[in-house]
């Protein structure tokens, strides 16, 4: 078993074998983020293989830190990059004075698996889907998420407010459906 650092510097050398232990050590948690920002398993395999590339493709510039911080944040912005060229041209309208609503039934969620709630998060529009994911998921605020989007900061709050609403009501769907089995 190699050390991160040993690998790290066995790509920087482009050596394929240490290739292969990167790919290894990260496919599983890197497909993970590219399936929760895509519709299609097609389209996660293409940001995924897209990702790897800038990867291996700019180790040089990785300088130190968190490896798995950085090798995440190449596939984020390779999943939001590839939004951007596919999303249809549509009006963005600012919806800053529209309020957050979080739920309050969490006795729904401690009942099923993160698999189950993926799967319910992945039935959000696209728009919802990628909010909720930039924010609950991976941390990233309002303004970092407008600006990452090209919209504005209250659609941001707006979008997740509306995703969470929208899981509320998959969440209690999902919930009626399992306990009338």
């Amino acid at each position: 078993m190699y050390a991160e650092e040993e690998i790290i510097a066995g790509c920087r050398q482009g050596k394929a074998s240490f290739q292969e232990k990167l790919y290894q050590l990260y496919s599983r948690r890197m497909m993970a983020v590219c399936v929760r920002y895509t519709q299609s398993r097609f389209e996660a395999e293409d940001i995924f293989h897209e990702a790897f590339v800038k990867v291996f493709k700019n180790i040089d510039t990785y300088s130190g830190g968190s490896f798995e911080g950085w090798v995440r944040r190449i596939f984020v912005n390779t999943a939001i990059n590839h939004y951007h060229k596919n999303r249809r041209l549509q009006e963005q309208l600012d919806y800053s004075t529209i309020e957050e609503v979080t739920p309050t039934d969490e006795d729904i969620i401690s009942t099923i698996s993160g698999q189950e709630l993926m799967e319910l998060v992945n039935q959000l529009p696209e728009g919802y889907r990628l909010v909720f994911n930039l924010y609950v998921v991976e941390g990233y605020n309002h303004r970092e998420i407008g600006e990452m989007l090209s919209i504005a900061e209250g659609t941001s709050k707006s979008q997740l407010a509306k995703a969470k609403a929208q899981l509320k009501k998959l969440l209690q769907k999902y919930s009626i459906s399992e306990n009338a089995d």
